[in-house]
């Protein structure tokens, strides 16, 4: 049977201490500070297969040797002049003014690391000047940390060389400090990304802006534009029109700005949904099989704002509603009144009413859809009344008008109404697409009418 000693401590003699004590899950060996324990042997073996060799918090190790690595002062970060230790690693803010770090008397085998704590030492220097007459990369004098984000590891190999760098990096790795979105067509305009939606989709946020006014997009948010009746009857309405600029933007805005008296939109990081709507259907001629109006236009989305598609124009049918919307269509050519535009109201206004229709021999005109810029014109005995004009934004580079009315048709066979500038449809003429402009009118009696042009959505922020 193999022997056995069972005891939980083993003290000194002399003053009663613990040598070795047995206390729960711990087992303690050594008897203070002041007694270090020596293990002799060939080989010396600590811990088991699997298992973790710790050093103490605010214990120190001797002998082992260094790794190649240095230990990073955190809680110390350097302003003014200092001198380094061996094995110490040190972030130097410069932001304040430059100043210097004297490296200690190198021995072989020292290490000394330092990094641009504030990106500020290519404005702002850190002069890093060798000990007496030691060298750094074999030249006796300081060298100049001038890279913005560059860091250095030094390492003393002899009195030949001195200090050689042994990793130089110029490369500054930081969060991006600028909004980030994906979504539509991208282009940029300078410092600008604008991202242009013709067709549903979704604009993503990945990353917002550190600066709070970046954050504040620029939008327009433009409707599809009404159609318009055969037989001779109003114009269609434009899609109505909303644009904001930014705080921090500098593009040449509309007149219809919504900063600083609309809706302001702050991005975060999230997905927005965008919907781009269609232009109104062409419509039906009284006297043919179910006769109707143009069809209206349909609303665009982005976020909080909703732009109302533009009213249909008129034809001569009671049971026909006049036609509301972004810009209401013009009336027909039974003397009508035109629609009402900014409906439902927002400010800025999004559009303008539609033209009034007069029934006065020989050409019976009716009125033109209103536009973003004005109301349409109404009609008169000789001619159908103009579109209203649209109006200009260069949110997207460059100067375009936008969000015109389209012309009213006539019964007698003389022109019909001028579309507005801004893709409002001319007689019989379909609005322009992306312009959110109204159908113009048809010319005679029968027939059917025009279709509104789609709309768009615009946005764009600072990106550099």
């Amino acid at each position: 049977m193999t022997s056995k000693i069972k005891v939980d401590n083993i003290n000194k003699v002399s003053d009663d201490s613990n040598i070795i004590k047995k206390c729960g899950t711990t087992t303690t060996i050594g008897s203070g500070a002041s007694n270090p324990i020596v293990v002799d042997g060939s080989a010396v073996t600590l811990g088991r297969c699997g298992g973790t060799v710790a050093l103490a918090s605010g214990a120190t190790q001797t002998g082992f040797g260094r790794t190649g690595t240095v230990d990073w002062q955190t809680s110390s970060i350097k302003t003014a002049t200092f001198t380094a230790a061996n094995g110490e690693g040190y972030f130097a803010n410069t932001s304040g003014g430059a100043f210097v770090m004297n490296l200690p008397a190198g021995t072989a085998g020292n290490i000394v690391s330092v990094v641009d704590y504030t990106n500020t030492f290519q404005t702002n220097n850190l002069t890093i000047t060798p000990n007496g007459s030691q060298k750094i990369g074999g030249i006796a004098s300081s060298f100049v940390a001038s890279t913005e984000g560059q860091s250095l590891t030094l390492v003393y190999v002899d009195d030949i060389e001195g200090w050689k760098s042994v990793q130089d990096s110029t490369t500054a790795a930081t969060g991006n400090p600028n909004l980030i979105a994906t979504g539509g067509t991208i282009t940029t305009s300078g410092d600008y990304k604008i991202h242009t939606f013709s067709g549903p989709g979704t604009f993503t946020v990945a990353n917002a802006s550190t600066t709070a006014a970046n954050n504040i997009v620029s939008y327009l948010v433009l409707a599809g534009g009404g159609g318009s009746p055969g037989g001779g009857f109003g114009g269609g309405g434009a899609g109505g029109f909303r644009e904001y600029k930014g705080p921090a933007d500098s593009y040449t805005a509309s007149p219809l700005n919504g900063n600083p008296c609309g809706t302001a939109v702050t991005l975060t990081a999230q997905a927005y949904p965008i919907t781009v709507g269609g232009g109104g259907t062409a419509g039906i001629a009284p006297g043919s099989p179910n006769p109707n109006n143009g069809g209206v236009g349909n609303p665009s989305t982005f976020s909080t704002i909703t732009s109302t598609g533009g009213g249909a124009g008129k034809n001569n049918s009671s049971s026909i509603p006049i036609s509301t919307g972004g810009s209401g269509g013009g009336g027909s050519r039974d003397s009508s009144a035109g629609g009402t535009g900014n409906t439902p109201p927002v400010t800025p206004p999004q559009g303008n009413n539609g033209g009034t229709g007069i029934f006065a021999a020989p050409q019976y005109g009716a009125g033109g859809g209103g536009g973003a810029g004005g109301t349409g014109s109404n009609g008169t005995s000789s001619a159908g009344g103009s579109g209203g004009n649209g109006t200009t934004s260069s949110i997207n580079g460059s100067p375009a008008a936008r969000a015109g009315g389209g012309g009213g048709g006539t019964y007698g066979g003389a022109s019909g109404g001028a579309g507005g500038p801004g893709g409002g449809g001319d007689q019989q003429n379909n609005g322009q697409a992306e312009t959110g402009g109204g159908a113009g009118g048809s010319v005679g009696a029968g027939g059917v009418g025009y279709a509104g042009g789609g709309g768009v959505v615009i946005l764009r922020y600072k990106f550099q």
